[in-house]
């Protein structure tokens, strides 16, 4: 019986060895094995987490759901969407990296393979909104050092662990950590993992800010494989939206803002916990949060629906592009926007609404 099982094993250990040297001579590797998720293809972005702020773009004071500190605050207290017409910078500027996957735009992924040893060595990304274009390096190289030129979609490097694919990325330019104001420092850092589930991909993004965070902020998204997809070009012309604005650039200084309480108000919030904060992010904030700023409404009346820009409803009834829903009654006249006054300087005044609107480019 020993020596059967002497065989037995002699046997088996030949039979890995030749299999290991047949997949050696394939080009396979124990590295290129575990590289068994194809990430390249044409995907379409779900807009089930966070459909509000991500399409029509998230209300001026919501800071729901951020790790911010008092100078992120300030900053968000500060911003006038208007600086976007002013500022003609601002028009045609992409998202920054750690941000980009959350707007409004197709995603086509392409793998980079290496021709003699048939190696992955990178996946590129294009984004439709103002062609962003983002390499992923896979090869094992390092950062570049900290004073090398920062970009909007930043130095990516990639490793794999299992079949997800974990990414960190640095040397960004300043942004913002949503589009109403709240700011990005070009010192913060983002990791992602990567994660397809068959026709579907997960992105689990981390955010690290010292200077504007008190902790990590995680936030995902996820994308479904649509192989009809053309991604067309991006024409974007900077132009001066409101004359005779000189150099001067809409704000609000602090304690001035009047929009801040209008979020809160809206959906039946205490109002700091609408200031964001870590302490606001978990569970038991609930046994100290105070009532709301204003009691909530009966029935929902602000996008109550919001998975694409066609049902999106600022108002019930309606569509976040003015059509009308068939067979839904309208939920009354919708909010008159507020007017604001003149520019700094004396500039002629302006039509404001309390948001920076559903324009998805902004």
């Amino acid at each position: 019986m020993g020596g059967v099982m002497q065989d037995w094993r002699r046997a088996c250990a030949i039979g890995a060895a030749t299999w290991t040297v047949a997949f050696t001579a394939a080009g396979v590797t124990a590295g290129a094995a575990a590289q068994n998720v194809d990430f390249a293809g044409a995907w379409m972005p779900l807009y089930h987490e966070d459909g509000p702020e991500r399409l029509p773009g998230p209300e001026l004071g919501d800071y729901t759901g951020i790790p911010v500190n008092e100078a992120a605050r300030l900053r968000g207290d500060s911003y006038d969407a208007d600086r976007i017409s002013v500022v003609t910078e601002y028009q045609c500027r992409q998202h920054g990296g750690d941000y980009s996957m959350r707007g409004l735009a197709t995603l086509r992924i392409n793998s980079e393979i290496d021709p003699a040893t048939q190696r992955l060595l990178a996946f590129h990304t294009r984004i439709g909104f103002q062609s962003m274009e983002r390499t992923i390096w896979l090869d094992g190289r390092a950062h570049p050092p900290p004073e090398a030129a920062h970009t909007w979609q930043g130095f990516s490097t990639g490793v794999w662990e299992g079949n997800m694919l974990s990414i960190a990325t640095t040397h960004l330019k300043a942004s913002y950590l949503r589009r109403n104001g709240l700011p990005a420092t070009a010192n913060r850092t983002f990791t992602e993992h990567w994660m397809k589930h068959g026709e579907f991909l997960t992105v689990v993004t981390v955010i690290d800010d010292p200077a504007l965070l008190t902790e990590p902020l995680v936030r995902s998204q996820s994308w479904v494989l649509d192989p009809g997809q053309r991604m067309g070009q991006t024409a974007c012309e900077y132009v001066t939206e409101i004359p005779d604005a000189g150099q001067q650039v809409p704000h609000h200084l602090p304690g001035t803002n009047p929009w801040l309480h209008e979020f809160a108000e809206a959906y039946g919030l205490p109002f700091e916990a609408a200031r964001g904060g870590a302490q606001t992010l978990y569970p038991e904030y609930r046994l100290t949060m105070g009532p709301p700023a204003k009691p909530p409404p009966a029935q929902c009346e602000i996008y109550c629906i919001c998975s694409n820009l066609f049902d999106c409803q600022r108002e019930p009834g309606t569509t976040l592009l003015g059509g009308r829903l068939p067979g839904v009654p309208l939920g009354g006249p919708a909010r008159a926007a507020p007017q604001a006054g003149p520019l700094p300087g004396g500039a002629p005044p302006r039509s404001a609404a309390p948001g920076p609107g559903p324009d998805p480019s902004r």
